[in-house]
């Protein structure tokens, strides 16, 4: 098997589209690796494939002549590993916990490794997987974020992030949630360093009763006085 210049550049060509098709929508949720990134991974991946796939044909072809009676040989599936390997520090770079106790970037670094993946198919000439891979990765990120959505809006289970005026407020968003039979599981109480007013906060992990919504207990809750911010986690 030989690679010329069409070939590569196919492949090349498709590691582009794909990766790109993928990082476009994570682009627009400004997440923190997006359209550029996903296509450069995808690539480089592709990459490294192509890479094996040559040393691998010159060394039975063009360099046999030179190498005699050596038996060097090369393994195609060497630089793929690595790049499995490799792109570990690249996804844990997009992992980050906020000063609200969220971890972010868990998609964004599985979706890094798994252009990865799919570029080590596109690479190596596997275009059915690349596609199916593609295809369902797109799926994946963009409708079921939105069936993600809509079974977390109904959950029973809640974390708010409140924050208010004075610590001693706290009592009174408690006995606000009480108010609304709503069942506290964990209270933490943390400071609120990002914002300018540097008001005290407390994230609280909840239960809420039965016909009670997301949103009609964050009303209850803003309806005190002190409060000066609310967010579901």
């Amino acid at each position: 098997m030989s690679l010329s210049i069409w070939e590569v550049l196919i492949r090349v060509g498709f590691a582009v589209l794909c990766g790109g098709a993928i990082g476009i929508d994570r682009g627009r949720k400004r997440r923190p690796a997006g359209f550029r990134t996903y296509m450069l991974v995808c690539v480089g991946a592709a990459m490294t494939m192509i890479l094996g796939t040559y040393l691998s044909v010159m060394l039975t072809t063009v360099w046999r002549p030179a190498l005699g009676n050596s038996s060097l040989v090369t393994d195609v599936s060497r630089f793929g590993a690595q790049v499995i390997n490799g792109i570990g520090f690249l996804g844990a770079g997009t992992i980050i916990v906020t000063g609200r106790q969220q971890v972010k970037g868990m998609t964004t670094a599985a979706g890094l490794w798994a252009s990865a993946c799919m570029g080590i198919c596109i690479g190596s000439g596997f275009y059915i997987a690349s596609v199916i891979c593609c295809v369902l990765m797109i799926f994946v990120i963009v409708v079921f974020s939105r069936l993600e959505r809509f079974i977390l809006s109904r959950s029973k289970n809640i974390n708010l992030f409140v924050e208010f005026e004075h610590l001693d407020d706290l009592s009174l968003v408690i006995e606000k949630i009480k108010a609304q039979d709503t069942k506290i599981f964990d209270v933490e109480v943390t400071k609120a360093k990002h914002s300018e007013n540097n008001y005290p906060s407390a994230i609280f992990s909840l239960r809420l009763p039965k016909k009670k919504t997301h949103t009609a207990l964050m009303t209850a809750i803003a309806e005190v006085d002190t409060v000066r911010s609310i967010e579901e986690l």
